[in-house]
């Protein structure tokens, strides 16, 4: 279909990639993967013909189309968003006035005459025509796709002028997908997409009738989507079957085998070499040494390919917070007359790792600054606990930095205690080194920026992140490396992210934030998914009632510190009465849930469900011992003030 031959491409001295060989097929599905530029959207444009090769040619089948989606830059203006997505019709609207405009005619002319049976003929083909290209369901296929990418119906009727630029590039992408190019194009389609909408996409690419190519820094968005995947990598191209996953296992095996050689290859010509050495000058063995002296200029030197940069960081581990990090009681928030959610009730433990899904504008970002304490609660009551220490980062953070000032300074200014070399080698774990560190935060790219954002975290341990998009902007072994140091982070981490691996791979815990309500599941997003299909049943944790220290004007020893006698008080008893009624049903609660994950952990499923249940069958257990020390205080307490 599109064949590449002896392709190669430079940016002024920068060598991206040479000696390409590649014929895509019509049923090719491809990732298309490497590190932040190495050439990935340039290969793309190329193949899309907004790009030229330096190197080499790229020849096309006759009628073949291609449709190219860039990271972000496109506005669309002038049209509703619905006119916008069935001018990609434009023939077919055309082909259906022709046909409306036939039908009109034929009842003027003669049905006996030449025009008649000419327009007759002109419209039988027509109507074949727009009948196999599906015609007639073009505002169908269209309302399918916006309904697919998150549009309500109330929006099909907005001008593309209204929308931001995340909504501008789905106007962009629903453009691409009714039109239905021969080579289909995305890079980075999932940047601007919730996960609800991820998952149609995946869905809908998997009945795509054509090749397409995607960049994406979603692993499993490229798990599920791709067949092939190639690499750019070492300014060369390099091809493996199968999707991420498969590829990363290839990868290291190919690796393995070349050092393998390698080492082989170096035992034979220390070989050759001692013994040239050794026997030289000896005229008995002039003819072997020569023999050999021509095998060691033939053999073609293997290379063990260099280790591909990577960040390398650890969160510093906290001090503790106490066993409460975060409690909503009733917490609304609205803006104005916009109610964004209401009624929340949940509590965060220290340890959890608690992930925010919604579709987009949902209140996700909202939730998380009232958790930070950067908005306040509407109504209702929000608290965090003993010793947390939150650390706040937000999608834009980089807007907050100075854009004049040096990457190496701004770090100096924020923690002036640590030593520039200090300073410098944490900017080099993140890949800022030499002269890098004193470019201005300015001209950083956007994934440059993230790193950084997170690089100055460091600097300030807290036992409480609050993380929203950490991953945007970040490749594939950035995000495993944060995803890495984020499992050994032994604080609390309350998250947003659209990436499915990531959220799958950290959470313990979904809160879910739909039509202004906020709910709570337990597990990964993957559980989160299977409870949502099978039935919700959303976690029942029960808010922890208050200690007998926080009942007002209740002492702790229940004496007068006077008389040293008994203080009978029937407000009091009263107040120790419901505690203990409260603290008989949680104990009630925990004991149900933990006979449940009893009966559950009989019934083996997988090894993950597996540990999650003991390990939530642990924790109910400890919590269950410690509901039963309040009561007991809680009912000695009451023996004493009832007295």
């Amino acid at each position: 279909m599109i064949q590449l031959s002896g392709a190669g491409k430079r940016y002024g001295h920068k060598l991206l990639f040479e000696n390409l060989d590649w014929l895509i097929t019509p049923q090719d599905r491809i990732g298309l993967v490497g590190a932040n530029g190495t050439g990935k959207s340039t290969l793309l444009k190329i193949l899309a013909g907004s790009e030229t090769l330096d190197y080499g040619a790229v020849t096309a089948a006759r009628g073949i189309t291609a449709g190219y989606l860039p990271q972000d830059g496109l506005q669309l203006s002038g049209r509703t968003v619905f006119e916008e997505c069935l001018s990609v019709f434009s023939d077919l609207q055309q082909m259906e006035r022709e046909i409306e405009q036939l039908t009109g005619s034929l009842a003027d002319l003669d049905h006996e005459g030449p025009e008649y049976a000419a327009a007759a003929d002109r419209l039988h083909r027509l109507e074949g025509e727009f009948r196999a290209r599906d015609g007639y369901a073009i505002e169908a296929q269209a309302g399918a796709v916006l309904s697919g990418l998150g549009f309500g119906k109330a929006d099909w009727s907005r001008l593309t002028d209204e929308f931001s630029g995340g909504w501008q590039m789905r106007i962009a992408l629903a453009r691409l997908l009714l039109k239905k190019p021969n080579l289909l194009l995305l890079d980075e389609p999932t940047n601007h997409l919730d996960l609800e909408t991820r998952n149609w996409l995946e869905q809908y690419l998997a009945g795509y009738p054509h090749a397409y190519i995607l960049i994406s820094h979603d692993r499993y968005f490229l798990d599920v989507t791709v067949r092939k995947t190639i690499e750019i990598w070492n300014k060369a191209v390099h091809f493996y079957s199968g999707n991420y996953e498969k590829y990363l296992r290839e990868k290291t095996e190919r690796r393995a085998q070349i050092e393998a050689a390698y080492r082989n290859q170096r035992e034979r010509i220390e070989q050759l070499e001692a013994f040239i050495n050794r026997f030289r000058y000896q005229a008995t063995k002039a003819k072997q040494v020569q023999s050999r002296i021509k095998e060691l200029e033939k053999i073609e030197r293997i290379e063990i390919p260099r280790e591909e940069r990577e960040i390398h960081f650890k969160f510093p581990q906290p001090t503790p917070s106490g066993r409460l990090v975060a409690e909503c009681r009733d917490v609304a928030k609205s803006y104005g007359a916009k109610l964004v959610f209401r009624r929340v009730n949940f509590t965060i433990d220290r340890g959890d790792r608690v992930a925010l899904v919604g579709v987009n504008g949902a209140g996700k970002s909202t939730l998380m600054k009232i958790l930070a304490g950067l908005e306040p609660a509407s109504q209702g009551h929000f608290r965090l606990g003993h010793n947390v220490e939150p650390e706040y980062f937000a999608q834009d953070q980089y807007k907050v930095l100075d854009a004049e000032a040096r990457m190496l300074d701004d770090l100096w200014n924020l923690a002036p205690s640590h030593t520039q070399t200090e300073l410098r080698s944490l900017l080099g774990a993140f890949l800022f080194s030499e002269d890098d560190v004193f470019k201005k935060l300015g001209v950083l790219s956007g994934g440059e920026r993230n790193r950084y954002a997170l690089a100055r975290i460091l600097l300030h341990p807290s036992n409480f992140l609050l993380l929203d998009e950490p991953t945007n902007h970040l490749d594939l072994r950035a995000k495993d490396v944060l995803l890495e140091a984020l499992q050994d982070y032994s604080g609390t981490v309350v998250f947003i992210s659209h990436d499915r691996y990531f959220i799958d791979k950290l959470a313990t815990r979904i809160i879910e934030i739909a039509d202004g309500a906020v709910s709570v599941f337990p597990g990964n997003y993957e559980d989160y998914l299977w409870r949502k299909e099978n039935g919700p049943i959303a976690e029942s944790r029960p808010l922890p009632g208050p200690t007998l220290d926080d009942v007002p004007g209740l002492e702790k020893a229940g004496r007068n510190g006077r008389t040293g006698t008994p203080k009978r008080n029937a407000f009091r008893v009263r107040q120790l009465r419901d505690r203990c009624s409260q603290l008989e049903e949680q104990v009630a609660e925990a004991e149900a849930d933990i006979t449940a994950c009893e009966t559950a952990l009989q019934t083996f499923v997988n090894a993950e469900e597996t540990i999650r249940l003991t390990e939530r069958l642990e924790a109910r257990r400890t919590e269950l011992s410690a509901l039963i020390a309040q009561w007991e205080q809680a009912s000695t307490e009451l023996e004493t003030n009832s007295g």
